[in-house]
């Protein structure tokens, strides 16, 4: 069977059964609604929730490479490179690179695509490594495969144009891409575009590594650029949550150009995405009104956990808050923890749960 890029057809995607218009509204409403959400934020807080979408954006594309990283090196590297202060953590190449990509990458959401933008995020992201031809197409004449299995009877799931077609196919998506923008000759919908960008730039395989991550990349600036004002869409982090579906509906369309299920599926997850920032967003309105409601109400313990807890995020401590936990972070004694607690509640700060050994504490956003 014919790979999609050896069909008679490509590479006019198409995707005929795909009625993704009502997502295309939503989508656009919520990021009204998102930009609406955001101007509540004073100046500064407005800074931290760009470099906490990027933030997980880095860390979730990682993710889903099997990589790792550490978030407040993340975090660091990012605010170093939006030229914010940051901690003095340590900064390993791995999460300074990724930082500094995603940056570069919503500094120039709207500059056209191309070889030398891709080049450059390429040699970004994969600083220090010397294993791998960094800031060019792959070159290679042996052929580019996604496999599984062992090494003595491996699975094919994909393979990609030799290396040698990788500079026309590049040229073919790239014009594609700049003329199908919002103000460009051949504009498509939002979501649509994002999709089949992300779905056209895989089935090129341009590099040696990091094709995953920078296809995310992509479909993130086709996103941003369907709004007014850019905002991060949180979507690698939803692609994350549903990696085995990611790589099964991505599979599905290795010998088709007909990519209607891959649309609506996509389609779907980009309006999770813009939940998912959407309540960071509302979150840290929350926090604001919080903080600025018990100015001068807290001790110092008090203020150190609620801060600590709020720097969780939105799902807050795995399980809730413990009195173990109030120790453990301020170093204080079992007595002063439970008043501590019981004061924190009658305040409308925390709300408690359970009881004895299971009693757990929540933040209180709801006030």
């Amino acid at each position: 069977m014919k790979w999609n890029w050896e069909l008679d057809d490509w590479p006019n995607f198409s995707a005929p059964k795909a009625d993704i218009s009502s997502q295309e509204r939503q989508f656009l409403e919520n990021a009204g609604v998102i930009i609406g959400t955001a101007k509540h934020l004073s100046p500064g807080d407005q800074e931290t929730i760009t470099v906490s979408l990027m933030s997980m954006e880095a860390l979730d594309t990682s993710s889903i490479e099997g990589e790792t990283l550490d978030r407040e090196s993340v975090q660091s590297s990012i605010q170093r490179a939006l030229g914010l202060k940051a901690s003095k953590s340590s900064h390993r190449p791995a999460e300074a690179g990724i930082a500094e990509m995603m940056v570069d990458l919503f500094r120039s959401i709207e500059a056209p695509l191309t070889d030398q933008k891709l080049f450059h995020w390429h040699e970004t992201m994969f600083q220090g490594r010397s294993d791998i031809a960094l800031g060019r197409y792959r070159k290679s004449q042996e052929p580019m495969q996604i496999i599984s299995g062992p090494s003595y009877a491996p699975k094919v799931h994909f393979e990609a144009p030799p290396s040698t077609a990788v500079p026309r196919e590049m040229k073919t998506f790239l014009k594609w891409f700049n003329e199908t923008c919002p103000d460009g000759p051949n504009s498509l919908p939002t979501i649509k575009r994002a999709a089949l960008a992300h779905l056209w730039f895989e089935s090129i395989h341009p590099f040696e590594d990091g094709n995953g991550r920078l296809g995310r990349a992509i479909s993130e600036k086709a996103l941003a650029q369907g709004r007014t004002e850019p905002v991060v869409t949180s979507l690698a982090g939803t692609l994350l949550e549903h990696q085995k579906d990611y790589y099964r509906e991505l599979q599905l369309t290795n010998h088709d150009l007909d990519v209607s299920r891959w649309v609506a599926w996509f389609a779907d997850r980009v309006l999770e995405a813009q939940q998912t920032s959407l309540q960071h967003i509302e979150f840290l309105v929350s926090k604001t009104k919080l903080l600025d409601r018990l100015r001068g109400q807290l001790n110092p313990r008090q203020e150190k956990v609620l801060l600590r807890m709020f720097a969780e995020g939105p799902s807050g401590f795995k399980g809730g808050l413990s009195a173990k936990n109030y120790i453990t972070i301020t170093g204080t004694t079992t007595a002063t923890t439970t008043r501590d607690l019981s004061d924190l509640v009658q305040k409308g700060a925390l709300r408690r749960e359970g009881e004895r050994k299971a009693t757990r504490y929540y933040l209180n956003l709801d006030q």
